[in-house]
């Protein structure tokens, strides 16, 4: 007998903003696998008999392979189990998801995709700024800071990520960081470009920096911690001052 999964997306981390679909998931949920940044009050939200699994992956730290939780959830369908995968932010924005797809529909599980906040869109709000800009940011652009080795993907498009009217969301990047901006500053885009660093975003220790992308060199250029986070660049950053 064959379960059914749900990926949830759980947004950045403040339980308010989860939707209502995704609340009914998880207290409907008798299993639910969830990532580090999809824990604590947001798992409040399961029924006290679910089975909650802990399979979150975190740079720098011990972490379950992607095959390994790939088949975690193929067997706890295959037990006609409702099965919830929670991941954060949004499930389709680098969150693995299309992997764990793949396996489900090799299994011949059936699963539905539930919409969350992205962090992005939450890290902008939390800084008081749009992610777009009239005449001057109308493009935005989401990139990852790393690839499977954990370094800067060797086949990005520099010149687009060094556009100076772009808004660039870059996930996962504090240590690749400082190449990556050396990257765009040979190509073009002034070290001065308005940049925040948006950590731990809708938690109580939520950290905003404003700075500049040589600001933010120096700055990740150290001890660059464990906190999650995002760094975003370009006109979008100036909005303070328009």
């Amino acid at each position: 007998m064959s379960g059914f999964v749900s990926f949830v997306g759980s947004g950045p981390g403040d339980p308010e903003l989860l939707t209502l679909k995704a609340v009914n998931r998880l207290q409907n949920a008798q299993a639910v696998l969830f990532d580090d940044l999809s824990s604590g009050g947001i798992l409040e939200h399961a029924g006290p008999e679910a089975d909650l699994i802990g399979v979150g992956k975190r740079a720098g730290r011990p972490s379950p392979k992607q095959d390994h939780v790939s088949q975690l959830l193929v067997d706890y369908a295959k037990t006609g189990m409702r099965v919830v995968r929670l991941k954060s932010g949004d499930s389709g924005l680098f969150g693995r998801l299309e992997e764990e797809i793949v396996a489900l529909e090799k299994a011949g599980i059936p699963y539905e995709i539930i919409p969350g906040v992205p962090s992005a869109v939450a890290a902008a709000a939390a800084a008081g700024i749009p992610l777009t800009r009239r005449l001057t940011a109308r493009r935005v652009q989401f990139v990852t800071g790393h690839d499977v080795t954990g370094e800067l993907p060797e086949k990005i498009n520099v010149g687009a990520l060094a556009d100076p009217e772009t808004t660039t969301v870059v996930f996962m990047g504090k240590r690749t960081f400082p190449k990556l901006a050396s990257l765009l500053i040979k190509n073009g885009l002034s070290a001065k470009t308005p940049a925040i660093l948006a950590e731990n975003v809708s938690k109580n220790d939520q950290k905003i920096t404003r700075s500049t992308i040589e600001g933010l060199v120096d700055q990740l250029s150290g001890d660059i911690g464990h906190n999650p986070a995002l760094i975003m660049y370009g006109p979008l950053a100036e909005f303070d001052d328009a």
